[in-house]
Order: C-alpha cells, then sequence, then structure tokens
C-alpha cells in the first residue's frame, strides 16, 4: 500500500500456478510448464489486473534470479527487484516498469499449514518498503509492504475448502491473522506479532469478526479484539476469491488490514474453471 493510502499492489510469481486451468487440466502434470507473473494494480481511477500464462521455454531461474516471460524478479542488494511488463485482461492495457521491495527484516520460520506437510507458508518478510517506479501507467509512489512464499505437494482445493488471511502494519512492527478450513483435520488459526527487529511472537487469536459477503457472495470474515471490523474498500470480487482493505483493532490498536478470502470449494466448481481464461490467458 502507498503512504497515502490511496494506491494498492500485488505482485505474485507463480511456478506451477495453482489458478491455472491449464494447469489442472493437464493432471498437474508439469509445474514449470505453466508459470506465471500476476499482477494486481489499485488506484483511484481504477485497477489493471494481469496474468499470462507462459510454458517452460518462456522461464529461467537461477539461485537468486526468475524469469517468467518479460517479466523477473531478482535479489539484488539486499532488495527485491521486480521487472514488469505484462497486459492486462480482459481489457488489453499495458503495466511496465520497476518494482523496488527492501525488507526491514528477514523471518526464517515457516509454517505447515496442515500435518502431513503438503502445504508450507514462510512470511520472508513482514515488514519491508516498496517503491514502485511504473512507466506503463506513469506513477510513482512508495509504501509500506510484505512478502511471503506457499509451496505445496498438491492442489490447494485438495487441502483446503476455505481460508482467509489478514496482514496489518502496526505502530511497532507487523501482524498477520490466517485462517484455514482444513479438509482432513480441524480448522487452523494462527495470530502473529513481529516487532520492528522481526521477531517473532505467536498469539492467542483475538475473536472472530465477520465481514459482509462479496458481490459474488464470498464469505469474509477476520479477527479483532472487540470481535468488530469494518470493510474500507474492496480491491478484487470474483466467483471464488476476494481481496478488500479493512480496518479493526488489534493488541489495542486500530489499524488497517489488508484481508484476502478464498474459497477453494467455489474454485474447484467445473463451471468457474471454464471462466478463467478471459482473465489467465496462456502464452505457451
Amino acid at each position: 500500500m502507498s503512504d497515502d493510502g490511496q494506491y494498492g499492489l500485488t505482485v505474485i510469481a507463480f511456478i506451477g500456478s495453482v489458478f491455472s486451468p491449464y494447469y489442472a487440466w493437464s493432471g498437474w502434470a508439469d509445474p514449470l510448464d505453466h508459470c506465471a507473473v500476476n499482477v494486481a494494480l489499485y488506484g483511484p481511477r481504477g485497477a489493471r489486473w494481469a496474468m499470462t500464462e507462459r510454458g517452460r521455454q518462456h522461464v529461467s531461474r537461477t539461485r537468486d534470479a526468475l524469469a517468467i516471460g518479460p517479466s523477473s524478479l531478482e535479489w539484488r542488494d539486499g532488495a527485491l527487484a521486480i521487472r514488469i511488463d505484462e497486459i492486462s485482461a480482459p481489457i488489453p492495457r499495458r503495466i511496465r516498469g520497476e518494482i523496488i521491495i527492501e525488507p526491514r527484516a528477514i523471518n526464517e520460520t515457516q509454517f505447515m499449514l496442515e500435518a502431513q506437510g503438503r502445504h508450507v507458508w514462510r512470511p520472508i518478510a513482514p515488514m519491508a518498503r516498496v517503491s514502485l517506479n511504473l512507466d506503463a501507467p506513469a506513477l510513482k509512489w512508495s509504501g509500506h509492504a510484505y512478502f511471503d512464499t506457499n509451496a505445496g505437494d498438491e492442489p490447494l482445493e485438495g487441502g483446503f475448502s476455505f481460508w482467509t488471511w489478514s496482514r496489518a502494519t502496526l505502530s511497532d512492527g507487523a501482524a498477520i491473522l490466517y485462517d484455514a478450513e482444513r479438509r482432513r483435520e480441524s480448522p487452523l488459526s494462527l495470530a502473529m506479532r513481529f516487532d520492528a527487529a522481526g521477531d517473532l511472537e505467536l498469539l492467542e487469536p483475538p475473536p472472530r469478526a465477520l465481514l459482509p459477503p462479496t458481490k459474488w457472495r464470498v464469505a469474509r470474515h477476520t479477527r479483532a479484539d472487540d470481535g468488530a471490523a469494518q470493510v474500507l474498500r474492496s480491491f478484487e470480487d470474483t466467483p471464488f476469491y476476494s481481496r478488500s482493505l479493512i480496518s479493526g483493532k488489534f493488541h489495542g490498536e486500530r489499524t488497517d488490514w489488508v484481508n484476502e478470502s478464498l474459497s477453494l470449494d467455489r474454485f474447484a466448481n467445473p463451471i468457474v474453471r471454464l471462466m478463467l481464461p478471459f482473465r489467465m490467458p496462456r502464452r505457451a
């Protein structure tokens, strides 16, 4: 998010894209043949969203760099440098420029999201600064950021029916809330706080706070001290996924959170999968 709260940005690099209908239709045979850089840019004049899938001949990677088509990510001088050159869908508009993410601290702890170890999550940089410099659209800003990594040995819908995640910048660090409805186990609930040095503290999850469902009737919730939270802005509203800016109180501090909700039951619906190529074209 930009410091003035006007702009938001999400970048996700996928190797074996969990949301790819082409990967699912192939029987999840070759993850390197289903890669993408997803870019979502939000602002007062609307949003641009791109996620073009590339085949393995358009993917290269080393210890410090990953290139997928014309876009790339590279660790450079302690920061993550992201070069974006993508075309949005369904309305074709270019998103091109550079994004630099500078971690304030690196977290080494990773979490198994279910007992069999098939889904692993690590919040690499719970606190970071981001600077964005795009020439298409012409845009330049800086703000606070976060980045993480997920890895899995099965499709998301194999392990979960629903999950919701929230992340906030606090006055003295950052906080993350993670709730998941697991198919083979009881529900998962994580609450954590990172201090200014990046040290992790696991906390008792606050009470659940229900949020209004989206226009597509995707359920949303988070957690807050008083069991109450408000939606400030909706970034994404799809048949199976939502991304929102919300407000709630955490350990006595009222703050804004980025909240994501994902219905894997909806996502696994064959009709929903047939809709995805309109937003996720493939360039093999």
